[in-house]
């Protein structure tokens, strides 16, 4: 089953897709979110699910370091409540505390600098945090 990761943020969603079989992710788009709201977000979120025919979409839970939900973390639970209403397909969260520090760790070692890093954190988070879902996921562990 193919995954759609989301990486919400403020100004722009990251996204990743995974492979047919669920094994590798692969970061592929960033929507810069509307001015208008989340529907108008989360409608091109849709086109994406059915681009790619993904049967689940994984959000990332920015949790506190300590694990507890701070302000973040209930936004995006309230966010994952209108995106579970407005797809088809289940919405999962997975704890995503440091996927953009280590987006931004992978990047800079592929030697991708200044605004081409910028142009593809989100996405590349997106990958980060949906990659750890799947190996979670083949190994049986659970998400938050």
């Amino acid at each position: 089953m193919r995954a759609l990761g989301l990486d919400l943020g403020s100004k722009r969603i990251g996204v990743a897709v995974s492979d047919d079989d669920g094994r590798v992710a692969t970061p592929v788009d960033t929507i810069n979110r509307s001015r208008a709201g989340h529907a108008i977000d989360h409608r091109a979120v849709a086109a994406l699910v059915d681009e790619w025919d993904a049967g689940v979409v994984v959000v990332g839970l920015p949790l506190s370091l300590d694990g507890t939900d701070g302000p973040a973390a209930r936004g995006v639970r309230a966010e994952v409540v209108e995106l579970d209403t407005a797809l088809e397909v289940p919405v999962e969260t997975i704890d995503e505390r440091f996927t953009t520090v280590t987006a931004d760790q992978h990047l800079r070692q592929q030697g991708v600098r200044g605004k081409g890093r910028t142009a593809v954190i989100d996405r590349a988070a997106a990958a980060v945090l949906l990659q750890s879902w799947l190996d979670r996921r083949r190994s049986g562990g659970t998400n938050p």
